[in-house]
């Protein structure tokens, strides 16, 4: 009995089950679609009595490729698809056709220098070591798409660093930006599991100006802050004059509808090296509570010396 092995299962592998399925006989109990191994149904998965397994589905899938590709924390980078790259600049001027689409494009054009700002962050929190363990933290995050998101990804990418891309299928058709690590490029059918994957690993966040689909993403953070649903991280917000002139927060405190230590949640910035350095900074003067993760101690623990490194 010296040399019994005990074999780790005996019941064959899915996806070999599934590849003898493929093989099996032609008949009409076979050919019918109730006769399909039922993770192989498509139009099973698709109904809608399915919706909670797509959620639980939506919600592992990302969280496993996450993981497995050594990432403890991300910089979460948010911002509009719309503002032009500074090389662009000039062909959204140009498109211009009357007074009224002429300011409209010169608000954006002045709102280009962003680009260049969120790559630059890019670059910064890409260069953050790997911690003891092997694990990497401040991996950057975008949606995925064009501009600001491009330009957070592409930041990433000048570096030689891997980055994350959170898709979404919309109506009208899209595709990542090629700067998205592809093994860490994800789609999303739920809006809802999509931001809950923005914050799962966030330990620092940068809204740049944006519009609906940023002011969605960047206030579910505040209110889960506020609430303390979540400990608070670095909120970043880029562009003091757009975020005072399209949200009036000063307002909301003089209502009584926020507090004003509300406000302290966030912190205004304009330029890469100031925001990076704002992370530092939290990390470095946080005092550790005994309930954190052990991945966000080795961060605050890596950051904090690297700030005393760079002074």
């Amino acid at each position: 009995m010296t040399d019994t092995r005990v074999p780790s299962r005996v019941f064959p592998r899915a996806k070999q089950e599934a590849d003898r399925a493929k093989g099996g006989l032609s008949t009409p109990q076979t050919q019918d679609p109730a006769y399909r191994l039922a993770f192989q149904d498509m139009d099973f998965l698709l109904r809608e009595d399915l919706r909670p397994v797509r959620f639980q589905l939506e919600l592992l899938k990302p969280e496993l490729v996450i993981d497995e590709a050594g990432i403890a924390s991300t910089f979460v980078m948010y911002g509009s698809a719309r503002i032009p790259a500074p090389d662009k600049a000039q062909a959204v001027l140009d498109a211009a056709t009357d007074d009224a689409s002429r300011k409209i494009a010169e608000r954006l054009v002045a709102k280009s220098k962003y680009y260049e700002v969120a790559r630059e962050l890019g670059r910064l929190a890409s260069s953050f070591p790997v911690d003891t363990d092997g694990q990497r933290h401040f991996v950057v995050c975008s949606g995925g798409g064009p501009s600001i998101m491009e330009a957070a990804n592409r930041g990433a990418c000048d570096v030689g660093a891997e980055s994350i891309g959170l898709n979404i299928v919309l109506p009208h058709e899209q595709a990542p930006n090629p700067y998205v690590t592809p093994r860490l490029s994800l789609q999303f059918h739920y809006f809802a599991l999509r931001k809950m994957h923005f914050l799962l690993h966030a330990r620092a966040l940068a809204a740049f100006p944006g519009g609906f689909g940023t002011f969605d993403e960047l206030f579910e953070l505040l209110t889960l802050i506020q609430t303390g649903k979540i400990q608070p991280i670095p909120v970043l917000l880029y562009g003091k004059e757009f975020w005072q002139r399209v949200v009036n927060f000063e307002a909301l405190v003089e209502e009584g509808v926020v507090s004003p230590k509300d406000l302290d949640i966030f912190t205004y910035c304009e330029t890469a090296e100031e925001g990076w350095e704002c992370v530092q900074r939290f990390y470095q003067d946080r005092s550790l509570d005994a309930g954190l993760a052990e991945a966000e101690q080795h961060a605050a623990e890596e950051i904090a010396a690297q700030a005393d490194t760079s002074r």
